[in-house]
C-alpha cells in the first residue's frame, strides 16, 4: 500500500482546513450578535413597507410583493449563476456561499471548490454515492429539505402550511388527460381515486444550501407532464404563511402517473432566483422563459414519448434538479392505513422513509 509523503499529506491537510468552513447559517450567525436590536429577523425585510404604512398582513402589501418582477430578476440571477469564475476567485467566493448557507461539502462528489466553474455548478452538485441511503419502504423522500406539511387531503383542498389551504384542482389542473370519460366531473373522480383509498400530500422545502437534485420517491410510471408558467415568489415558510395559494401562483412542473396504489404525482415548484427546473428525461421542457404566459399551461404526454407505460422510474432514480432553493409537493393515493412518520417542520433527507404501509 502506498503512503502519502510529508508534502502531499500537508497539502491534503491544508485542503481540508480550507473546506472546513463554519457550518452555521447567516441567520444563526447574525442572531448571536448583541445587543438584541441587532439580531436579524425575517420581518425586517418588510421594514420599508411598514414605514410606508403597508403592514405585511394587509392585502396591499401582498399585492405589492406578488407583482414584483420576480421572473425577470430570476432570469438575470440565472445568468449571473452561470458566469465562469476565474480559478483564483472560485474558492474565496464559493466559500462565502458555503459558510452562509451551511453547505456540507463533505457529502459532495467533488469537495474541492476550485473545481466548480460557477455558482450554478455548486447549486447542482451531485453527492457521493454513499451520502444517502434509500429506505426499503415503498415511499421515500425525493430530496433533502424541511417538511412544511404532510397529511391527508380534505376533499380537494390541501394545506400549504398549517391553517392555509389551496385547491388541488388549481394546483394540478384538469386531469382528463388520462381518462376523458371522467373529465368534467368531481376532481377526485378525475384522478381516478379508489373510494377504499385516501389521498395524501407531502410538502418539502429546499433551502439554498440544500442538495438541489431530486429523485424518484417510489417505483412508478410517469404518464403526463404539465408545465405551469407563473410567478417566482419565495417559497420560504415565512412567505408561505403570508401569501395564500402561493404554490398555485408560482411556476411549477407537475408529473402525474400511477404507482401500485393508484394515482401519484410529484410537482416541482419554482421560486425566486430559480433560473430553471430541469427534468432529465424531458429535453423539451423550458421553464422561466420570457415567451411563456402566466395563466396557461403546457402539456406533454410521456406515453407518446416513452411508450404505453410512460416514463418508468425505480425508487431513488435521478429525476431532475433546481437552481437555488424551491419546493417539492407529492400528492398520492394510498391505503387507509398509511401513516406518515415525519413531522411538520422536521428535517428530512433524500431516500428517508416518509411513512409506513
Amino acid at each position: 500500500m502506498c503512503k502519502a509523503t510529508g508534502n502531499s499529506a500537508s497539502k491534503v491537510q491544508r485542503s481540508r482546513k480550507w473546506l472546513s468552513v463554519p457550518r452555521l447559517s447567516i441567520r444563526r450567525q447574525l442572531g448571536q450578535l448583541r445587543p438584541p436590536y441587532l439580531r436579524f429577523r425575517s420581518w425586517q425585510l418588510f421594514k420599508p413597507l411598514v414605514k410606508a404604512g403597508l403592514y405585511p398582513t394587509t392585502r396591499v402589501s401582498r399585492a405589492v410583493y406578488t407583482r414584483a418582477p420576480t421572473r425577470l430578476l430570476s432570469r438575470l440571477w440565472g445568468l449571473v449563476n452561470e458566469v465562469r469564475l476565474p480559478p483564483w476567485l472560485r474558492r474565496p467566493l464559493l466559500s462565502m456561499y458555503v459558510w452562509a448557507f451551511s453547505v456540507n461539502m463533505q457529502e459532495a462528489e467533488v469537495e474541492d471548490l476550485k473545481r466548480y466553474k460557477n455558482l450554478g455548478e455548486l447549486f447542482r452538485r451531485p453527492l457521493k454515492s454513499t451520502a444517502r441511503t434509500i429506505s426499503s419502504q415503498y415511499l421515500v423522500s425525493p430530496c433533502d429539505g424541511r417538511v412544511l406539511h404532510c397529511g391527508r387531503t380534505r376533499g380537494s383542498q390541501i394545506e400549504q402550511v398549517k391553517g392555509i389551504t389551496y385547491s388541488l384542482e388549481n394546483f394540478l389542473g384538469p386531469q382528463g388527460w388520462w381518462d376523458s370519460e371522467n373529465s368534467g366531473g368531481p376532481f377526485l373522480q378525475e384522478l381516478g381515486i379508489n373510494p377504499s383509498n385516501r389521498l395524501y400530500h407531502h410538502v418539502i422545502y429546499l433551502a439554498p444550501g440544500d442538495y438541489h437534485r431530486f429523485h424518484s420517491p417510489t417505483d412508478w410510471s410517469i404518464q403526463h407532464r404539465r408545465h405551469f408558467p407563473g410567478s417566482l415568489l419565495s417559497v420560504s415558510p415565512h412567505i408561505a404563511r403570508w401569501v395564500p395559494g402561493l404554490f398555485c401562483q408560482n411556476e411549477r412542473v407537475a408529473l402525474c402517473g400511477r404507482w401500485q396504489f393508484g394515482f401519484f404525482s410529484l410537482t416541482a415548484v419554482g421560486a425566486t432566483n430559480v433560473g430553471s427546473i430541469r427534468i432529465y428525461a424531458d429535453s423539451e421542457l423550458r421553464t422561466n422563459h420570457s415567451r411563456h404566459v402566466k395563466g396557461k399551461y403546457h402539456d406533454s404526454s410521456y406515453v407518446e414519448q416513452h411508450g404505453p407505460t410512460g416514463l418508468v422510474l425505480a425508487k431513488g432514480d435521478p429525476l431532475g434538479e433546481f437552481n437555488f432553493g424551491s419546493t417539492i409537493v407529492l400528492v398520492f393515493e394510498g391505503p387507509r392505513d398509511f401513516k406518515f412518520h415525519v413531522k411538520d417542520g422536521g428535517r428530512i433527507f433524500m431516500g428517508e422513509a416518509l411513512g409506513l404501509l
